[in-house]
This record gives C-alpha cells, sequence and structure tokens, in this order.
C-alpha cells in the first residue's frame, strides 16, 4: 500500500482515480511514499525518509524543493495544461 499525503484540498475526481487498497490517502500521513499538492509551499519543510515522489496538480514546481528532492532521489511530476479544459 501506498501511503500519500495532501497538503492542499484536492478534488474528489482526482482523489478517485486512486485506486484503493492500493493507495491510502490523508492529509494527515506521518511517512507518506508520496506527496499532492497545488499551492502549498514545501520549501519549509523537511522532507519524510520515506518520501519517493511530489506530484503537483498544477503547472509548475516553484512551490516544490526541486533541487532538494532531486538530490534525495525524489521524483517531482507537476500538471502542465491540466486545468485547460475549464
Amino acid at each position: 500500500m501506498f501511503r500519500i499525503k495532501t497538503l492542499n484540498n484536492i478534488s474528489s475526481e482526482g482523489l478517485d482515480r486512486l485506486e484503493k487498497g492500493i493507495f491510502e490517502v490523508d492529509d494527515d500521513t506521518v511517512e507518506p511514499d508520496g506527496i499532492l499538492l497545488r499551492s502549498y509551499d514545501m520549501h519549509g519543510i523537511e522532507l519524510p525518509t520515506s518520501l519517493k515522489a511530489v506530484a503537483r496538480a498544477g503547472a509548475g514546481v516553484n512551490n516544490i524543493p526541486v533541487d532538494a528532492c532531486s538530490k534525495k532521489g525524489i521524483v517531482v511530476f507537476n500538471t502542465p495544461g491540466a486545468n485547460a479544459n475549464s
């Protein structure tokens, strides 16, 4: 089971794509495998040792410490154009 921490409110339409039984999504997870966020500024938080990936629901990664993630082997994703249909 992969533990996913959310740092912002993420649409249930998006979270429903994470299959129950494979992903456990919670905003209080202490040792997450992944983090989902929108505009939350991660620069001031310590990266958990369990963290494998950070995904931004939006374009850009200016709110994510990409250099620190890269040094720790943490993959960073964003979703450019995700709101294009809005």
